[in-house]
């Protein structure tokens, strides 16, 4: 079959398919793309002639920002549960180097994305080319090598037959449960475009399954040991429990055991909300009732987590001298964390199998009433934030009470995307979730932008749930441009734009490090130099209206309760303003309940930051080597 590489790429992909618990998913769902002189007459070519319709066409997706559409199929991959993604093709130059970033938010967080970026002649008729990097010790390095370090493969088709191989390998990647994350072929321009006799077999219907490994008997064995040996255990519940679908085998554990379950960003939503053996988000970010049984656990199973700073407080959580680690994960890398006893296995059919080892054994009851009383605990702190006065009615809403007022409105279909600022933070320790896949907060990364591009995937692949971008003036300020694409495609997110004049969270952090807030508020500058004067006359409302969505605007609470509610039967993108009020005491989201290491200072003339070193070495001295 003679077919330009483009061509061949094109059709090669869209018969491509996963398959796990025998259920088929189409791998690549959709093209994103912008175009340019390095694939407009490769890529787009291709994907013009192949077409969009039918088992055997391309979908293609408009895209107004490089980085947005590897957000985008992001967003579409995990709410697919990784069995099916997006590819995103650029241009050489600045639309290949703008897919770095997606591209290391792909890998950090293992989501499968395919990235075509165009590449430089790899026959060099002309050299160098628009746009092309000229490296005089090297030859065929171009801005595409960038790269290399944050993808989990990475080929340049430098002839037509090299694409055979490289597909596949880039196919096998994508599809490997621990292995994947951001794959990029890159495509010399004129390779693209030339033409080869292709055997028929490279386009026949591919079924990739994808695995679920038992685990070794030996390791299972000594785990479930561990776990009866413990007199107080706790599961930390991480985003391979999502990735496997592993809920339900890790609520029958807790329920037969009363093994507490704490969860990390990735993870929340493993346990619904209300479960007698949920405590909430842990580390940092986490519940104090997740905090205190940390410090005093002397067994942790690490369920599908990586471990990040976040979740053990920089290596300060785990206090009790005698404390052990159960590592439960695909990758053996991130189950030997913490000098943990290994258990390397797909999630779900491990916690299947120690519920069996496990037959008959329970925690104390003591502990159990404990952990349960704490909890209830939380939860009236939880319900103090959200609390809403008479007199709040007509004032601005603080953050923790706009989440209360979504809270109160939401359902199991509803999901909610968020990435970074101060609401992870807040997300985490309030928010109850009350679905598996209703918390989606892309903390592994915290890329600021995300969100947006990111509830166009989601929406894309759950379509007719109400999905929400939940976001911060400064991500706002990063990253509108697929507002565009949502109306074009006839997307319905819903936008909540919080603004609060800055960058709130970093700002807070700044205050805590002694750099006093420095170089965070959107305000003019005041006569001193600093940016303490009035904020910056910004309409961020009037600048979504522009782009084509629907808006609301909510000054009070009570304008705020009545626009969540219209945004949530709408039928078109609809962004919900408001400018939040700074909390107080009384309606703010509780503190950290644990720590995050950010060095201080070691010598300063400035009180705050000699202030903030005292209390940093002071922190740091809990610090431990798990061994």
């Amino acid at each position: 079959m003679r077919l330009t590489v483009a061509q061949a790429l094109v059709r090669f992909l869209a018969a491509q398919y996963t398959e796990r618990d025998g259920r088929r998913h189409r791998l690549v769902a959709a093209t994103w793309g912008i175009f340019g002189h390095g694939n407009v007459a490769g890529i787009g070519q291709a994907l013009l002639e192949t077409g969009g319709a039918g088992p055997d066409g391309m979908p293609f997706l408009q895209g107004r920002n490089e980085q947005a559409m590897v957000h985008a199929a992001v967003g579409y991959a995990r709410q697919s549960g990784r069995l099916s993604t997006h590819a995103v093709t650029t241009s050489i130059g600045p639309g290949a180097t703008n897919l770095v970033t997606g591209a290391a938010l792909a890998t950090i967080n293992r989501i499968p994305v395919l990235l075509l970026p165009g590449d430089t002649f790899a026959t060099r008729p002309a050299d160098p080319v628009l746009q092309q990097l000229e490296v005089p010790y090297a030859g065929d390095v171009s801005v595409n090598d960038a790269l290399r370090p944050v993808s989990r493969l990475f080929d340049r088709v430098t002839r037509p037959e090299a694409l055979i191989p490289a597909a596949l390998q880039a196919v096998r990647v994508l599809t490997d449960p621990v292995q994947t994350g951001a794959v990029t072929l890159a495509l010399p321009q004129d390779v693209q475009a030339e033409a080869y006799d292709w055997p028929e077999e490279f386009f026949a219907q591919r079924v990739w399954h994808v695995r679920r490994p038992r685990p070794d008997r030996a390791e299972l064995a000594a785990a479930a040991e561990a776990l009866r040996g413990s007199a107080r255990p706790l599961i930390v519940a991480g985003g391979g429990i999502r990735h496997s679908a592993a809920q339900a085998s890790l609520a029958a554990l807790a329920e037969a055991t009363g093994i507490p379950v704490a969860v990390t960003q990735a993870g929340k939503g493993a346990l619904p909300h209300g479960h007698p053996a949920d405590v909430g988000g842990i580390g940092h970010t986490g519940t104090a009732t997740a905090a205190g049984l940390a410090r005093e656990a002397d067994l942790v199973l690490a369920a599908g987590t990586r471990l990040s700073d976040f979740t053990t407080a920089s290596a300060t959580l785990f206090r009790d001298p005698a404390v052990r680690f159960v590592g439960l994960n695909l990758d053996p890398y991130d189950a030997h964390k913490l000098a943990a006893r290994p258990l390397v296995a797909d999630a779900r059919e491990a916690l299947d199998e120690l519920r069996q080892e496990l037959a008959g054994h329970r925690v104390d009851t003591a502990y159990e009433t404990a952990y349960r009383r704490e909890a209830a605990r939380w939860e009236a702190r939880v319900d103090n934030a959200h609390a809403v006065s008479a007199a709040d009615e007509e004032l601005p809403p603080t953050q923790a009470q706009v989440l209360g007022l979504l809270d109160a409105l939401v359902d199991g279909t509803d999901i909610l995307v968020n990435a970074a600022g101060s609401l992870p933070g807040d997300l985490h320790k309030l928010w109850r979730a009350r679905s598996a896949d209703q918390y989606h907060v892309e903390y592994g990364y915290s890329c600021m932008g995300y969100e947006i591009p990111a509830a166009i995937g989601v929406a894309l692949a759950a379509p007719g749930r109400p999905v929400w971008a939940l976001v911060g003036d400064g991500t706002y300020l990063m990253n509108p441009t697929e507002i565009v694409t949502a109306v074009q495609e006839g997307v319905p997110i819903r936008v909540v734009v919080l603004d609060n004049h800055g960058y709130a969270s970093i700002g807070g952090l700044s205050g805590t490090v002694g750099a006093e807030g420095f170089g965070t508020a959107y305000r003019f500058r005041a006569p001193d130099g600093s940016y303490t004067g009035d904020p910056l006359p910004v309409d961020l409302a009037a600048n979504a209206a522009s782009l084509g969505m629907a808006v609301i605007r909510a000054r009070t609470v009570r304008d705020l309760r009545e626009a969540l509610t219209g945004a949530r039967s709408a039928t078109r993108p609809t962004c919900v303003y408001v400018r939040t009020r700074t909390p107080d005491t009384v309606s703010g989201p509780p503190p950290a309940q644990a720590w995050w290491d950010v060095p201080v200072a070691e010598t300063a003339t400035r009180k705050a930051a000699a202030q903030a070193r005292e209390e940093y070495d002071r922190q740091a001295a809990q610090r431990r080597r798990h061994l």
